[in-house]
């Protein structure tokens, strides 16, 4: 069994919206409904646990999973102070059978099926998987002044994105031991990787950007845009040929 942990437990107080980031509209859908979209029509993915602040646990049900039929979200569960916390509190929420857990970021909205099931079959084989992409730009390593220190080689650099999937007792494990030990994270892979684990890198998509600033919003519309126009076109030639 394959269960996904959406988490959407940000505030998105950067932003300046009255409402968490995940919700806001952008074309006509929620960026957390385009999440799910996903992840709903991913055959590999069983189950959803979505995390959510405690707060707005009845808004999402309503207003997201209930809006648009989301018949894979078994469980909308709140989330802790912190992700790591949250997505610790989404585990423990998985069905008992689960063997493999897909966590994502519920503010990625573009990622692909394919890629999805990429992470899947890597954490199979390799026990921990994690979606990346090479860095475009030269990365310098700076002082307390902001001197440049030294420069990276950026053939070995990657910019890591979500999903992050694991074998189900491997990632929880993990967890408990980062929670006993105090250990803080700001990803999945860093607690992997503290357990003892290697973690398998595969190829990601600059388009499965992580919606954090306003900025980032401008850019979303675009690739919305973009895939909503080549799916009218793929459309459109599939009937063409009836």
């Amino acid at each position: 069994m394959v269960s996904a942990v959406i988490v959407a437990g940000g505030k998105g107080e950067r932003m300046g919206y009255d409402i968490p980031k995940q919700y806001i509209n952008i074309k006509g859908r929620e960026i957390l409904a385009i999440t799910l979209d996903a992840f709903e029509s991913c055959e590999s993915i069983d189950e959803i646990i979505l995390v959510v602040p405690e707060s707005y646990i009845d808004f999402c049900l309503k207003n997201i999973v209930e809006k648009y039929c989301f018949k894979k979200v078994k469980k909308v569960v709140k989330g802790g102070l912190s992700r790591q916390e949250s997505v610790y509190n989404g585990l423990l929420n998985c069905n008992p059978h689960c063997e493999v857990v897909v966590i994502h970021d519920g503010v990625r909205p573009f990622i692909q099926e394919n890629i999805i099931q990429k992470s899947i079959e890597g954490a199979k084989k390799f026990g921990a998987c994690a979606v990346g992409v090479y860095v475009k730009d030269t990365i310098k390593v700076v002082d307390d002044e902001k001197f440049i220190v030294s420069t990276l080689k950026r053939d070995e650099l990657i910019s890591i994105q979500t999903p992050q999937t694991f074998k189900y007792d491997l990632i929880l494990k993990s967890h408990e031991y980062a929670k006993q030990n105090n250990i803080t994270a700001t990803d999945d892979c860093a607690l992997s990787e503290g357990y003892g684990c290697k973690v398998k890198i595969i190829e990601g998509d600059y388009f499965n950007i992580k919606i954090t600033t306003r900025e980032d919003i401008i850019i979303a519309r675009a690739i919305y845009d973009s895939l909503l126009k080549n799916f009218k076109e793929e459309q459109n030639e599939n009937w063409s040929r009836l």
